[in-house]
């Protein structure tokens, strides 16, 4: 035998807000003010009205316990244990005042967006929240002109508007730290490729660009941060205590961890230098010593170099065993007992070369190097021309002091590769 179910509906929070609830007798009970849920939720479902009462008073009333009549918005039977006082539970939001006319990041899109309208799902008697709606038809919807508008857009232009939705399972918001803390666990914006999560903490203001960087895990964080322009990395540093910018700066590349912190006040350096590791900390400290325009201030430290005696084997073992600590993986060094560099090879020679097979035999001896001292525009030179993604940074006797990466000099490249 067939089941009868409810008929799955859409609603609009505009659609709801300030209509008026009736008792079965048809006596007025209130005026919808707001709508809660807990946000976290994949689709949260609705949870409480907030309702302004027939007496004046602001109350909160549970969703399951409301009907649609003949078009009126009906409860039966009421009781009056059935409204509360306006205090939220734990994790519960109030929808409209939390996300109208808020501004949220579309994670599938990786575009800041303004909610002008929540669509809502009614299936079963609950109500969820399923998209948010970003356009400008959303906004007409709730001052009352949807209907008006797009008859003249049909009549005139022959066109009929249509809704900007964004499903919620895309949707982080971002307007307060609290909202963020309590969405943490499923935290949407640590989908985002890094450079994307930049390009949208770039565009927030101060207090919310502060808010969604704390939101993020420390790795996260830190990948977002090299992708970000650096008066704003400064900002958000600064904006944390020593113990968690370090931590987040002890995750960066060596390079740009160098300039960061080259780039903040002496004091608050020194802060965060005292709380990272010992080891990360002296080879900052002796990075930050070469000026920025020359190539000891561009080039990292986190580097593979291996004697020309050993083997293919031997060095995939050592790349397996610290690549994900290292700058650089694509280049390998070949140097003497003296550190003097004697050749380079890239990664792909060293995967299809025989395992036995030493270094020395594999190495190409033709080094493109740049001195310690040696300024920006000429290394930028030099990448252009032999088409590098690495460059090795030698003083003047010939010993490896670092390397230089290619993204550390892209703003410097740039310009030279558009000749």
């Amino acid at each position: 035998m067939a089941v009868n179910q409810e008929p799955q509906v859409f609603l609009y929070i505009s659609e709801l807000l300030g209509r008026k609830i009736v008792d079965s007798e048809g006596r007025p009970v209130g005026k919808i003010l707001d709508l809660t849920g807990n946000i976290g939720e994949i689709y949260p479902p609705v949870t409480e009205i907030l309702l302004r009462s027939t007496d004046g008073k602001i109350v909160l009333f549970p969703w399951r316990l409301l009907a649609e009549v003949d078009g009126k918005l009906m409860v039966h039977p009421l009781q009056p244990g059935d409204f509360r006082a306006p205090v939220l539970r734990p994790g519960e939001l109030l929808l409209k005042d939390t996300l109208l006319d808020k501004q949220v990041v579309d994670t599938d899109g990786a575009k800041i967006r303004r909610v002008n309208d929540l669509q809502f799902l009614k299936s079963n008697k609950i109500l969820y929240l399923v998209h948010v709606d970003v356009g400008f038809h959303g906004l007409l919807r709730r001052v009352g002109l949807e209907r008006p508008i797009n008859f003249l857009f049909r009549l005139l232009f022959d066109y009929t508007m249509t809704d900007q939705l964004i499903s919620w399972k895309f949707v982080q918001p971002v307007s307060s730290p609290d909202l963020l803390r309590l969405t943490v666990a499923q935290n949407r914006l640590a989908q985002l490729h890094p450079a994307d999560l930049a390009d949208i903490i770039e565009e927030l203001d101060i207090h919310q660009r502060a808010a969604v960087f704390r939101s993020l895990d420390v790795e996260t964080a830190a990948e977002t941060l090299e992708e970000t322009d650096p008066k704003i990395q400064v900002s958000l540093i600064e904006d944390l205590d020593m113990a968690n910018a370090s931590d987040i700066i002890e995750e960066m590349s060596l390079s740009e961890a160098t300039d960061l912190l080259g780039d903040l006040p002496k004091d608050k350096a020194e802060g965060i230098l005292k709380e990272m590791e010992k080891d990360v900390a002296k080879d900052v400290k002796e990075l930050l010593a070469h000026p920025e325009e020359k190539a000891g201030g561009l080039m990292t430290t986190s580097f593979l170099s291996f004697a020309p005696e050993r083997t293919a084997g031997e060095a995939m073992e050592t790349i397996r065993r610290e690549a994900e600590e290292l700058d650089l993986i694509y280049y390998l060094y070949v140097v003497d007992s003296e550190e003097h560099l004697l050749g380079v090879l890239s990664l792909r020679e060293l995967i299809v070369a025989a395992s036995e097979k030493a270094l020395s035999e594999l190495m190409d001896t033709r080094i493109v190097a740049a001195n310690i001292e040696e300024h920006k525009d000429h290394i930028a030179g030099d990448f252009a021309k032999y088409g590098m993604l690495a460059m090795p940074v030698v003083d003047d006797d010939n010993h490896l002091m670092g390397v230089i990466l290619f993204k550390n000099l892209l703003e410097v490249v740039l310009p030279k590769l558009g000749r």
